[in-house]
């Protein structure tokens, strides 16, 4: 692999009501998805305007995707304090499974929820 890109180019959060989840992810970041059907399957994208090189991604409703909280975890970038989207997370129908730690003064902070659609996310801030 190119060690000048990014390890991650795109993601997919899998879930059972694209609805539900996209109320949830624009009510805990403040954004608006933008919604489309591809390939049979409902989708529901991040904002992506300016990438230049940046990672996006979106929610994918369909027969290849099923929400999990195990598996591997998708760290949002909750910079400058995870802790306002955090403290959305309950009120929007999700469940933080661990709240702000911090990882070192040099690392920063993280903190794991999980969405309503039962799929563990993390958050990961500088402050």
């Amino acid at each position: 692999m190119d060690a000048t890109v990014n390890a991650i180019n795109w993601f997919e959060i899998s879930v059972n009501d694209i609805a539900r989840a996209s109320k949830f992810y624009e009510t805990i970041f403040d954004v608006k998805l933008e919604q489309s059907e591809m390939m049979g399957m409902k989708m529901a994208f991040f904002p992506a305007e300016n990438m230049n090189g940046k990672v996006s991604g979106g929610l994918v409703q369909g027969p290849m995707h099923k929400p999990s909280a195990d598996g591997a975890k998708i760290y949002f970038n909750g910079n400058p304090d995870l802790g306002v989207a955090l403290g959305k997370i309950e009120a929007a129908g999700g469940k933080v499974a661990m709240p702000k730690t911090k990882i070192s003064d040099d690392i920063g902070y993280m903190a794991f929820f999980v969405d309503t659609e039962g799929n563990g996310v993390a958050l990961h801030s500088n402050k």
